[in-house]
């Protein structure tokens, strides 16, 4: 039932599970009792929260997200959605469309967003190293032993937080300080809080590239439908081994 479900743009395999646990998933009528049920969609009508779901075409976006936009499809604050954002840029209004990762609110460049269930339960599998790399512009430059606390890893609330690289740019005359950082998968607004934790300000944060996929990839766009070439590039990103666990921002 739940690969159905992620099959069908609903979520990730695993928010799929959380909805079938939570009484929300009906079969004919019917509540889905348990986990790994099986279902025929051609014979039987499934729905969730009362609504039907049917089998949908799967589509991946690379966007660009702008701050002030949250990662989510519905905020009870009102607050503006990725899922809103994307429909007025573009995006078929009619997918169930959800982030692969976050950004967080103040956060802003390059998301991926599907409908593809496999396409997210396999990014978020620990298994996978997909490089993200950020343009951090900062309050002060960062010093020699700053650069390196972030390579060896700084303790912040119970959690190792560090990076893959970390590259102090060429600072411009009345410009602030920036650092370029790569990261694999990650923790909540971990740039922020590795940074604070050295005793830097993030004044702007911008992911400007997801493994193979970059800016310049967007064409001018903030928002554009990947080609399976593209999807391909992204899945051949190879497994992680302990040596290589990191954390994203």
């Amino acid at each position: 039932m739940q690969k159905f479900l992620a099959a069908a743009g609903v979520g990730s395999r695993r928010h799929c599970e959380e909805l079938i646990v939570a009484g929300r998933v009906r079969v004919d009528g019917a509540v889905v009792a348990q986990l790994g049920a099986r279902v025929d969609p051609d014979r039987q009508k499934v729905e969730l929260d009362g609504r039907p779901v049917r089998a949908e075409p799967h589509r991946t976006y690379l966007a660009d997200k702008p701050r002030g936009i949250l990662c989510t499809s519905f905020d009870p604050e009102g607050r503006p959605t990725i899922v809103e954002w994307a429909a007025q840029m573009g995006a078929d209004p009619n997918l169930r469309l959800y982030t692969i990762g976050r950004l967080d609110y103040d956060s802003e460049g390059l998301i991926l967003l599907t409908n593809d269930g496999a396409l997210a339960q396999e990014f978020a599998h620990p298994s996978r190293h997909v490089e993200k790399e950020y343009r951090a512009w900062i309050d002060r430059l960062a010093t020699r032993d700053q650069l390196a606390a972030m390579l060896e890893g700084v303790e912040e609330n119970g959690e190792n937080l560090r990076a893959l690289s970390v590259v102090a740019e060429a600072a411009r005359p009345g410009r602030p300080p920036t650092l370029r950082i790569v990261l694999g998968e990650g923790r909540n607004r971990h740039i922020r809080r590795l940074l604070e934790a050295l005793g830097l300000r993030v004044r702007r944060l911008r992911r400007i590239r997801i493994g193979a996929l970059t800016e310049a990839d967007l064409r001018g766009q903030p928002l554009r439908e990947l080609s399976p070439a593209e999807l391909a590039g992204l899945r051949l990103s190879p497994p992680r081994t302990a040596a290589d666990l990191s954390y994203d921002h």
